[in-house]
């Protein structure tokens, strides 16, 4: 199996759903390949990273411990590798599906906060819960 690079995710903090996502991957980052940077957090720096807070607002970002930055679905695909969800990984690679997955989260990121309000408390509820069944 290949070594897989450490990547730091930037997720919209103040986003339900999006605390919810990072939730559930924390709650898998068994082998330690995955970090969070709230885009909202004194630990975003947008100079050092190279994109500004409306840029990672606009799109999903990651960043590879070698500076390499990723934006789009496939972050989602190298998040789930590194969560051990080789379905989810699987399926947000597929090059016939990216159109859409790329479309639908165009539209979720520029509805986060609308989109959130109606499912991100259940959602955050349940990555709660899913994360005090894996720390038993």
């Amino acid at each position: 199996m290949t070594q897989l690079e450490k990547l730091t995710l930037f997720y919209d903090g103040a986003c339900p759903l999006c605390q919810a996502e990072i939730l559930f991957l924390s709650g898998r980052n068994n082998a330690g390949l995955l970090d969070f940077i709230d885009i909202n957090s004194d630990r975003f720096d947008s100079d050092k990273i190279g994109i500004s807070c409306a840029t990672a607002l606009a799109a999903m970002y990651g960043q590879f411990a070698s500076g390499t930055l990723i934006h789009g679905v496939p972050v989602f695909s190298e998040a789930y590798r590194r969560a051990n969800l080789p379905a989810l990984a699987w399926l947000f690679s597929r090059r016939i599906l990216q159109p859409v997955l790329r479309l639908g989260y165009q539209f979720f990121a520029k509805n986060r906060h609308a989109i959130s309000s109606l499912f991100g408390p259940v959602a955050l509820r349940l990555a709660k819960h899913h994360s005090s069944k894996v720390g038993q």
